[in-house]
């Protein structure tokens, strides 16, 4: 009798022990482990869908860029091999920054969603979590709101192709050729060579020079005493004969066009005088141009309001040196 009683509570505890934990040996093991390839699967998935849109090939074969430029870089009908090379470089770069952005996100929304599931699958309550995490976001968002803002504006810099690496531009501050576009600090360095960083939180405005077309805007001073007409005569040819050098011939997609007199002062009038370049072409179109009209100025006898032994020193100089 003694021995029956003794069996049947062994035989309870085994039977209590396997129910209690069948939950943590089995269950539990089995759910965790569910999640965790569900997230491995999901995140290779969405990172593989990344690559293809950011043209980043694992099989080095041919890349498909779906982040496409807004704007050509140079007329239609008029794409050189060197532009073309540039435009498809500029592509790969700025896909390849969105694609990193977007993969770590991917990655961190990931390990933050299974993380909790874990939590929540072992019995821990994760509502503490989530309202720690809100408000630890919130303080955050408070403390680091320009490091926020400068990681926005990047992103919305690139999708919109406001700049890229090789553009002159003009961000207030700091005017120059941009050497880095990154998504907090975007860098210029100016005229000086000094390398300037610009935060992209702090950028209000973007003036960019070197996207679609340039204009070489060239304005000559002459003597009031001057052939008005006359002198936009010679300016004009001068222009002419200029942009058909082959030096420069390559770096203007337009015909000069005289304005006119711009501005007329007690001293002076001064004629204007555009014409269409490449992009980043115009000002050594401009400086080509304006030792050619004062050479041919010279020679016409054409009178700028200077000494006339200024004439030789400024065709000489280094101000209109191509």
């Amino acid at each position: 009798m003694f021995r029956t009683v003794e069996a049947m509570a062994t035989h309870s505890l085994a039977f209590e022990w396997t129910e209690t934990n069948q939950h943590w040996l089995i269950e539990v093991p089995v759910r965790i482990g569910a999640y965790v390839i569900v997230v491995l699967i999901a995140r290779y998935i969405l990172h593989r869908m990344i690559d293809r849109a950011t043209g980043r090939s694992r099989d080095g074969g041919n890349r498909q860029i779906l982040v496409k430029p807004l704007r050509l870089r140079q007329p239609r009908g008029d794409a050189s091999a060197t532009t073309t090379r540039q435009a498809a470089e500029r592509r790969l770069q700025r896909a390849q920054t969105i694609g990193s952005v977007l993969k770590s996100t991917v990655s961190i929304v990931l390990l933050i969603w299974v993380s909790l599931a874990i939590l929540n699958t072992l019995g821990v309550n994760i509502a503490p979590f989530i309202a720690s995490a809100g408000v630890l976001g919130l303080a955050i968002g408070f403390g680091a709101q320009n490091l926020v803002r400068d990681f926005v504006t990047g992103v919305f810099m690139l999708l919109e192709d406001q700049y890229g690496v090789g553009d002159t531009v003009d961000l207030g501050d700091a005017i120059g050729e941009v050497q880095s576009v990154g998504l907090r600090i975007t860098t210029v360095r100016d005229i000086d060579g000094t390398l300037w960083y610009v935060r992209n939180g702090e950028i209000a405005r973007v003036g960019n020079m070197s996207q679609e077309y340039a204009v070489a805007r060239v304005e000559v001073p002459v003597s009031l005493s001057a052939d008005v007409e006359r002198a936009e005569q010679v300016a004009i040819d001068a222009a002419e004969v200029a942009v058909a050098d082959p030096s420069i011939a390559d770096k203007v997609i337009g015909e000069p066009k005289m304005l006119g007199v711009q501005e007329l002062s007690a001293d002076r009038l001064t004629l204007r005088m555009t014409v269409k370049t490449r992009p980043s072409a115009q000002w050594a179109v401009q400086r080509r141009l304006r030792r050619e009209i004062v050479r041919a100025y010279d020679e016409h006898g054409i009178d700028l309001p200077y000494p006339g032994g200024r004439i030789q020193a400024v065709i000489n100089g280094s101000d209109f040196a191509s």
